[in-house]
């Protein structure tokens, strides 16, 4: 199993949403960055990634897991992107926050801090312990 993180812009998908959707979970669609595409590409089914609100709070707020691996994504017409289907697992008992993230130096490493604007990134199992120490999981 592999670890990941997506973004996602509170004001058009939440970790609410999310958890609504239930156990059929939704489309992660509409990425539109390669180096974000391939990483999608690469998830497999039960792979865990972790939800964090972009723009608005920036921050993790929950962990979903990928129930269907890369597909022709509906939302693009050029064909050259793929979407996968990830349910809700669990909402974090307590945000973690960029800030806080930033100043643990053992997560400097992370994409989330060198490519801040990547929307789709592989997170390493040492790091993925840390933000679930720091959610409260």
């Amino acid at each position: 199993m592999k670890y990941w993180l997506l973004k996602s812009e509170p004001d058009v998908w939440s970790i609410d949403q999310q958890k609504k959707a239930g156990k059929i979970g939704t489309p992660w669609d509409g990425v539109r960055n390669y180096q974000a595409a391939k990483n999608l590409k690469t998830m497999r089914k039960g792979d865990q990634c972790f939800f964090y609100h972009s723009n608005i709070g920036k921050e993790i707020v929950g962990i979903v897991e990928v129930i269907k691996e890369a597909y022709p994504d509906k939302t693009d017409k050029s064909g050259r992107f793929v979407a996968i289907t990830v349910k809700f697992i669990k909402k974090l008992k307590r945000p973690v926050s960029l800030k806080n993230i930033k100043k643990n130096k053992e997560l400097s490493h992370l994409s989330l801090i060198k490519q801040s604007r990547l929307s789709v990134m592989n997170i390493d199992s040492k790091s993925w312990k840390i933000l679930n120490n720091m959610g409260k999981i």
